[in-house]
């Protein structure tokens, strides 16, 4: 199936696999999350998951809206990954909850139409590979009835996973890989059409984009070392998003070493590390609907 264009360049579908391991690795923290912001919103609510991916989030919300059950809608722009979450939240659910796919950009104007009136919007890190962020968050408000509640996840904690020392290549390695990713993404940002700078924290653009009584909180998601095979192979994928990703902003000597972690018939692929882990904080911002 071909892929869905992204204004990111970034080819979601060949993903598939790396982001239903990180959604079974965070599900206890989603999950959290998922009563936390269910318990704001009225009986058999409507939650809207924009760029909904392989389901993660969308099936926490589902499993925790419990026998009263409600609707949830499905919008993303793939439809490899729209076919995943469609599985994933009946499987968590059943038919307690009414499941509603909307294949469609979040940036799409027509949007709005597409969709049914939301008690809750949840956008998780989609918001941020959009070229005008704000306009975006904008027309996204227009989703919620009034009343309703937007849940925008953006930014937090840089996620850590190795060691400091690994034992092979230079020390500090996955700070490097840190500061390439993120002059990779400023690159990204800079060249992707239309693009258009947000120069202010989520919390003001959400008062910008409409929305009153913005609030926000963090969670953490805190998995130790020894890690058990899925985090550990979690751990892979998120390095070698990296290694894509840091391309010529690595030095020779590191791009050796992120060979020998990544590959399986390496004595030092770090799947097979017991001192690999995953530490790292979200932060989600809440505003209502007048």
């Amino acid at each position: 199936m071909a892929h869905a264009h992204t204004h990111d360049g970034i080819d979601w579908a060949a993903r598939v696999g790396h982001l239903r391991r990180a959604d079974e690795i965070e599900a206890d923290a989603l999950a959290a999350v998922a009563r936390r912001l269910l318990a704001l919103l009225p009986g058999r609510p409507t939650v809207v998951d924009v760029g909904s991916g392989t389901g993660g989030m969308a099936a926490a919300l589902a499993t925790e809206m419990g026998d009263e059950g409600g609707r949830v809608v499905l919008v993303d722009a793939e439809p490899a990954l729209q076919e995943i979450a469609v599985d994933r939240v009946r499987a968590a659910a059943g038919d307690r909850v009414d499941v509603v796919t909307v294949l469609a950009d979040a940036m799409d104007p027509d949007l709005p139409g597409l969709v049914p009136p939301g008690d809750l919007l949840w956008a998780s890190g989609v918001v941020h590979h959009l070229p005008d962020q704000l306009a975006c968050l904008t027309a996204l408000v227009r989703v919620l009835r009034a009343g309703g509640l937007f849940a925008l996840r953006e930014g937090g904690l840089t996620a850590r996973c190795l060691p400091w020392d690994l034992g092979l290549g230079e020390p500090g390695l996955q700070d490097r890989l840190h500061a390439a990713r993120d002059a990779w993404f400023a690159r990204m940002r800079t060249t992707m059409d239309g693009s258009v700078r947000l120069p202010l924290g989520w919390n003001l653009a959400m008062v910008k984009a409409g929305l009153v009584d913005v609030t926000s909180f963090s969670y953490l998601v805190d998995l130790p070392a020894p890690a058990p095979l899925p985090v550990r192979r979690a751990v892979a994928d998120w390095l070698g998003g990296l290694a894509a990703v840091a391309g010529e902003g690595l030095g020779s000597a590191d791009q050796t070493t992120l060979r020998r972690l990544l590959d399986p018939d390496s004595p030092d692929w770090v799947v097979d590390r017991n001192d690999v882990f995953v530490l790292g904080a979200s932060t989600v911002y809440l505003g209502s609907v007048i």
